[in-house]
């Protein structure tokens, strides 16, 4: 007998064996009951996920000897038809080869004739939307008056495509991807089926590699079988697949909490080395600090985290060393990197700056380096007096020698510093504009239906921040005023870049622009 891959030997024969797209299965499964069958269905998402399965098993239910039925008998000759791809009564379609008009004409002609054995005469029709806007019109008249004994169920991964004239004539049906643990807990009833011996965190590198899909979760393992029939680690997967270990972003974090800059960098060429690619490890780390926030918020094991529960404890730890607004700082960053990694060519260099940065202690300093700073030479030259002042957050009058155009041309780097602390407050600061520098103070106006803005600046916490970083950046001590102003008639046109990356990135909007 010849080999039969795992997708094929374990594709769900009953609605009951298909995993995680309950929805759907309820739903058609209502409708065979109640008898309220409808003439067309589009099944959409993504590859293997179980659409053409489970096109098969509704045929199957509606075409068994016992049907319509929720429960085919899988024994009679129209279930092992259908199951072999031989029924004359179920006709499966290749959207993507039979896209033409001419191939519609033919469909068009053969649907007026009854089904052979079957009570339905049902055509499938995979990826759909490869048709033709042609072909999508020879069949529209098909779809609004169809024989009562033909059904038509289009499968597709981009339903966006299919002309709504065709969505509107049938009943839609969105799968998901399938999550993480429960193809882990199918992978674990084919290997017990097949006699393997594999260990979980074997199952858990496949079924992450697999994006979502059964279907590619079963290939990878099949293909690992072969690769290496006995003592299969995670490591033989990750080496196969190219993938990044969940072990090595763990690792890579607990460096950067460390602020243990050399180890972070020195993992990086140790992880690039092993043939993984720079950006994969980039958007791998970005998931894992995006795990590290869901955790944060969430404070509990969360369906939102597709990851063992081992893991979540983890999760937890790490999760304790970072504050929001710094998680806010870090994906900041890493969007960013991705950004200046498409238009560099390379993602190693841009992810080495990035990762040198989270992972540099801000709080040491070069002696060498802070004896001739110009800002700690400017500190000790301050009278006391002036010195207690903006550490009481009170505007004071602290001379220093700077114009206000060098204030504007250094302001970019002011509000992206500010970013990286913290982000509310870089945006808030952002709406204000600069109006003018006099006896060391800089006064910052914002409109007048921006008072929020301007309370939030100039909270106490928030005050003795931005001065700090005006310090570092301007090498130069200001005191602060914050006003409203007839001046300012709308917010800067000096966009917070950073802010407007995420935005872009996430596919985000301002809710509201004042």
């Amino acid at each position: 007998m010849s080999y039969k891959a795992f997708s094929l030997k374990w594709r769900p024969q009953t609605f009951d064996e298909v995993i995680g797209q309950e929805h759907a299965v309820t739903t058609l499964k209502n409708a065979i009951l109640k008898q309220r069958l409808v003439h067309a269905y589009i099944f959409s998402g993504p590859r293997g996920v179980g659409k053409t399965s489970v096109a098969r098993i509704f045929a199957k239910s509606l075409n068994c000897k016992e049907g319509p039925t929720v429960n085919p008998c899988l024994k009679c000759p129209a279930c092992l038809e259908i199951a072999k791809g031989s029924s004359l009564d179920v006709i499966e379609i290749d959207g993507a080869s039979n896209r033409g008009i001419d191939e519609i004409r033919v469909l068009r002609e053969n649907v007026k004739f009854a089904p052979v054995t079957g009570t339905y005469k049902i055509y499938i029709i995979d990826e759909v939307h490869m048709l033709t806007t042609e072909a999508f019109n020879a069949l529209l008249k098909t779809l609004e008056e169809p024989p009562e004994f033909v059904k038509f169920i289009f499968a597709t991964t981009q339903a966006n495509k299919v002309i709504s004239t065709i969505l509107s004539r049938c009943q839609r049906f969105d799968f998901g991807r399938i999550p993480v643990l429960k193809i882990i807990a199918q992978l674990e009833k084919i290997a017990r089926g097949e006699k393997l011996e594999i260990e979980k965190e074997v199952l858990f590198a496949v079924a992450k590699a697999s994006d979502g899909s059964l279907r590619d979760a079963e290939s990878i393992l099949d293909q690992l079988i072969s690769f290496k029939p006995e003592n299969i680690s995670s490591r033989d997967v990750n080496s196969m697949l190219g993938i990044i270990e969940e072990e090595s972003l763990f690792e890579l974090t607990a460096k950067i909490i460390q602020k243990d800059a050399v180890s972070v960098v020195n993992l990086l060429d140790k992880i690039i080395n092993q043939g993984k690619e720079a950006n994969i490890f980039l958007q791998g780390l970005i998931e894992h600090f995006r795990n590290i926030m869901i955790t944060k918020v969430a404070k509990e094991k969360s369906a939102l985290i597709d990851l063992p529960e081992n893991y979540y404890e983890r999760l937890l730890e790490q999760s304790k060393a970072f504050s929001l607004e710094e998680l806010f700082s870090v994906f900041n960053l890493l969007v960013n990197t991705q950004e200046i990694s498409r238009r560099f060519g390379s993602s190693r260099i841009p992810l080495e700056i990035a990762l040198v940065k989270l992972s540099h202690d801000k709080h040491k300093t070069d002696p060498a380096v802070s004896n001739t700073h110009p800002a700690k030479v400017k500190e000790e030259a301050m009278p006391l007096r002036e010195k207690a002042a903006p550490a009481a957050g009170e505007v004071t009058e602290i001379t220093a020698d700077i114009e206000l155009d060098k204030v504007k041309l250094s302001w970019p780097s002011v509000i992206e510093n500010l970013g990286y602390k913290k982000m509310s407050v870089a945006t808030y600061l952002n709406s204000g504009e600069l109006l003018k520098v006099e006896k060391g103070i800089l006064t910052i106006g914002f409109a007048k239906n921006n008072s929020l803005h301007k309370e939030i600046v100039e909270a106490k916490e928030n005050r003795l921040l931005i001065q700090k970083i005006i310090n570092d950046v301007l090498h130069v001590s200001l005191g602060l005023a914050f006003i409203l102003s007839e001046e300012v008639k709308k917010e800067s046109p000096h966009k917070h870049e950073s802010v407007q990356q995420v935005l872009n990135t996430f596919g985000g909007r301002l809710i509201k622009e004042e």
